[in-house]
This record gives C-alpha cells, structure tokens and sequence, in this order.
C-alpha cells in the first residue's frame, strides 16, 4: 500500500496545480460571463477586476481606476501637477464612439481642459495612480490638494465587497 499512497500523491499535486493554474487563468479573463461584458463595462482599455475584494475597474495593465467626487458631471480639476500623480485615462476616438454606444456601461468620455478625451464612468474622469502597480488598491480613499481643491480618490467600483479600508492610508497635500 505506501506505493499505492506515494503514487496518490504524486497524481494529486499535479492535477491540482492544474486546476489552480486554470482557475487563476479563467479568474483574470474579463470576456467569460463574469467579465466586463457582463457588469456593461467593455471598452477594450477598461476591464473589472478583483482587488482587495472589491470588483473594480482596470485599465489594459491591470491598474485600479479612481474618481475624484469634486468633478461630478464631467468637471476636470485634475490638471497639470495632479496628472503626475493621478493620470487620465484618455480615450481614443474609437473609445469615446464605444463608450457613447453602451449606455449600459456607465462609461462616457468629457473633454479635457487640453482638448483630449478622457473616460468616465458614472460621470466621473477615471484616472490611474502613478504610484501603484496593477492590482493594488493604494489610492482608495487617499486625499490630497492641487491648486486649492481638495481631491478625495475612491476607486470605481462595480458592486462587490467594499474593501478593508480601516488600515491608514497615504494621504495629504502635495503642496500643489
């Protein structure tokens, strides 16, 4: 029998590692129908995601978006030294004509002070954060100031669990 033991546990592990890898595969897809086709999200630049627990929007890198409540309606405060930290999430024509299409999505696009466009969802700018990688969640609830407005990040979910946000997160001026 410890042959027939020591052979179990041999076919196991692999088929295990199998099923894992193909999970964690299948989990980071965004067309199957859990994916952003399914929650209205499906611009080819912005996907959703599981980050910390909470189902989120992604840029093609796999990096959390953020809106900034202070431009509600489309409003863009976020220039010039706050799009080093907080970059725009800039549409291409093709973008702005699919997110325009898709009322469904929450999705439009508003015109940058510079003449760009620039995603929104909820009516919100969406932008990425320079000082996170993909799938972290660092931004959420950080706040800061640039030219006299106060800028309260929060990433934009699509429903899920609210991540655990009791820990201290960064935050404060740049003195911009």
């Amino acid at each position: 029998m410890p042959v027939v033991q020591g052979m179990r546990r041999s076919i196991i592990l692999p088929i295990l590692l199998i099923v894992g890898a193909a999970l964690g595969v299948a989990a980071c897809g965004s067309d199957d129908e859990t994916g952003a086709s399914a929650a209205g999200a499906s611009s080819s630049i912005v996907s959703i995601a599981t980050v910390d627990g909470a189902d989120v929007l992604t840029d093609s890198s796999g990096r959390t978006l953020y809106t900034a409540a202070v431009e509600k309606g489309g409003k863009i405060l976020c220039v010039d030294a706050c799009t080093s930290f907080w970059e725009p999430i800039l549409a291409s024509a093709s973008d702005a004509e699919q997110a325009a299409t898709e009322s469904d999505a929450n999705l439009g696009v508003v015109e940058r002070p510079d003449g760009q466009s620039q995603l929104t969802f909820g009516g919100l700018p969406l932008y990425t954060f320079a000082e996170e990688r993909a799938g972290e969640l660092e931004g959420d609830g950080f706040t800061d100031d640039f030219q006299g407005t106060r800028f309260e990040w929060e990433a934009a979910r699509t429903g899920g669990a609210s991540p655990d946000t009791s820990e201290d997160r960064p935050g404060g001026s740049y003195g911009y």
